[in-house]
């Protein structure tokens, strides 16, 4: 049977955007440590950027929206991303009038190996995006011809500035029709637990597709909150019918909702994990397959499930194999160096949810 995605418009071509920051990523090379290394290779990334970079690899009609500081490096980093086919003609080049410490944010990985887990130190503070004026930014014309749209809790954890910016494009999307994704992402170095619960179950109300169940307030009771979130309790690892239940208690309070899903992760080692993800759609939730993995660089993990999410989604996959392209989108990226799932083979993806291993050639 012909399966019909309820998400996107009829004979319209999708054309995707997403919002958020793209910073310097340096990282000392092979396993070593920050505090013994001599050197450091440079890359870029950053949640939407890589979800932006992921998909236009896998070609679909990605923009990405930033404001980066108009020097060398925020030239390079928007080089990079126009490199990799991401289209990125509204992005900001700042003057330092507009963004007074007119810097590009950078973050520092270590790469964890075996017991050893990585570890990330964040120099984002005052970047362009955070200082930038957004009163100047029509939501309405940025978002104008595109139909689907995602953002993250991370952006508007930077600046006071960032969150007005955020909730008023997710209200436009909403008012205009796009197809809404949203990772709540939580940084605890950007905000608390409390103010990102608090902004990012606001953003609810204008949400098709969720992907992550913190962090939310799911009261038991809107009216009596000392009874506690429906979540308290649910393990890092929850059974079907714990996720289950949290998913019908979500979709219950925001039938907005069209598609929730979350990856769940089984830490071994700091070299070796396994991934099983969970998803509702249609009113059912489905569970995919188990993956178990070495790893090579783990950062953007995420990122990769969100954007083998959506794009499963454009191609109206069923929804087992939407949940099994998602996860086995993140576990090749895991064996990718860099921020972003820079893959363009689509059968690679589709042989490894398949658990086919065999060489291709």
């Amino acid at each position: 049977m012909e399966h019909h995605n309820p998400l996107l418009p009829e004979n319209n071509s999708p054309k995707f955007i997403t919002i958020g920051e793209i910073m310097l990523r340096l990282t000392p090379p092979g396993y070593e440590k920050i505090r013994m290394a001599t050197s450091f290779e440079a890359s870029y990334g950053g949640s939407e950027a890589n979800i932006a970079l992921s998909l236009a690899n896998l070609g679909v009609d990605s923009t990405f929206f930033t404001v980066v500081p108009n020097n060398s490096l925020g030239k390079s980093a928007i080089r990079m991303l126009r490199s990799n086919d991401v289209h990125c003609t509204p992005v900001i080049l700042s003057t330092p009038e507009q963004t007074p410490t007119h810097r590009l944010g950078t973050y520092y990985l270590e790469t964890g190996y075996g017991i050893r887990a990585s570890k990330v130190i964040y120099d984002r503070k005052n970047s362009a995006i955070s200082e930038f004026d957004f009163t100047s930014i029509d939501p309405a014309g940025l978002l104008d011809g595109y139909s689907w749209l995602h953002l993250s809790g991370i952006t508007p954890a930077l600046a006071p500035n960032c969150r007005r910016f955020i909730m008023d494009c997710l209200k436009t999307a909403s008012e205009k029709g796009l197809t809404v994704s949203f990772d709540g992402n939580f940084r605890s170095t950007l905000w608390s637990w409390e103010e990102a619960r608090d902004f990012c179950t606001a953003c609810l109300p204008y949400v098709d597709v969720l992907l992550g169940i913190e962090p939310y307030h799911l009261w038991r009771d809107e009216s009596n909150h000392s009874l506690g979130d429906r979540k308290d309790g649910l393990p890092l690892c929850p059974g079907y019918e714990q996720q289950d239940e949290i998913f019908r208690a979500f979709a219950a309070r925001y039938p907005n909702l069209k598609c929730i899903a979350r990856h769940v992760r089984y830490v071994h080692s700091g070299s070796e994990n396994s991934l099983r993800a969970f998803l509702w759609y249609e009113g059912h939730t489905f569970e995919s397959r188990c993956f178990t993995f070495h790893i090579l660089d783990r950062v953007g993990g995420g990122d990769a499930f969100a954007s083998g999410l959506i794009y499963s989604m454009l191609h109206h996959d069923s929804p087992m194999d939407m949940i099994n392209f998602a996860v086995a989108s993140s576990v090749i990226k895991h064996t990718i160096r860099g921020d972003a799932n820079i893959t363009d083979d689509v059968s690679t993806i589709r042989n490894l949810m398949n658990m086919n291993y065999d060489i291709k050639r």
